[in-house]
């Protein structure tokens, strides 16, 4: 399988290297799939959608583009989305909430899809679409929505910040196990507070698999599970056992 896991798509040279490298050609011959589902839980989703297919993420210069709506598919015969599915180079899966994200990558059928899909296809996580790719994931919110129906354990963690005190409830769920460690995207980044280097060690701690803490300047690439970071930034990776529960 071929990934390229991020917290902020590909945002400098370094990355961009490594998604032609795994693609084999350049971008401007490669086609693509977006898929904007995972932005549509927040207030404004449809808006904050219509931007990031305007966004950086879609106009790298694909040879083509399209948008794969997963909510969609349920309802729509296999004959008319596999195919196209089948034949693109890249699946550019975007941000938002990624429990939300793995309900429909269930229920549209792509889940099941992506082990046979990705020996050619390649995998561009964004945010919550790198969180989802992994077997179990950890996500903070301040009030989880159930409507996604999806199973879930909760716990509510109080982090530090320079302003003081938040409290977040910590979501861990089953993600669509694309690979056997979790991710904490935006690492020290100012408008993601319970992502700094202290409080990821904390909510890493609440999960069973290898975490690691990326900034957006930082990605993982995979190929057949040799996991490579891609980093003009920094990072950090924690294991089960190196951590203790604060």
């Amino acid at each position: 399988m071929k990934l390229l896991l991020t917290s902020s798509g590909i945002s400098n040279d370094s990355i961009r290297n490594a998604l032609v490298d795994l693609l084999g050609k350049p971008i401007a011959e490669s086609s693509a799939l977006y898929i904007p589902t995972a932005i549509y839980p927040f207030p404004g989703g449809a808006a904050m959608a219509w931007r990031l297919i305007h966004g950086p993420l879609c106009e790298l210069g694909w040879k083509s583009l399209g948008v794969l709506e997963l909510t969609a598919l349920p309802s729509i015969q296999e004959d008319c989305w596999v195919p196209m599915l089948q034949e693109t180079d890249a699946l550019l899966v975007n941000g938002g909430d990624p429990l939300y994200l793995c309900h429909w990558m269930r229920q549209s059928g792509l889940a099941d899809l992506l082990p046979s899909l990705l020996s050619e296809t390649v995998y561009v996580g964004v945010s919550a679409g790198s969180m989802a790719a992994a077997a179990t994931f950890g996500e903070t919110y301040l009030d989880p929505r159930r409507g996604s129906g999806e199973a879930f354990t909760s716990e509510d963690i109080v982090f530090a910040t320079p302003q003081g005190e938040i409290s977040r409830t910590l979501v861990t769920a089953q993600g669509v196990g694309l690979v056997d460690f979790a991710l904490i995207p935006h690492l020290d980044h100012e408008d993601h507070l319970d992502a700094s280097l202290t409080n990821a060690e904390k909510w890493a701690a609440r999960l069973p698999v290898p975490t690691y803490a990326i900034d957006d300047q930082t990605a993982i690439k995979l190929i057949d599970g040799v996991v490579e970071v891609v980093s003009e930034g920094h990072w950090k990776r924690f294991t089960p056992e190196g951590n203790t529960r604060q």
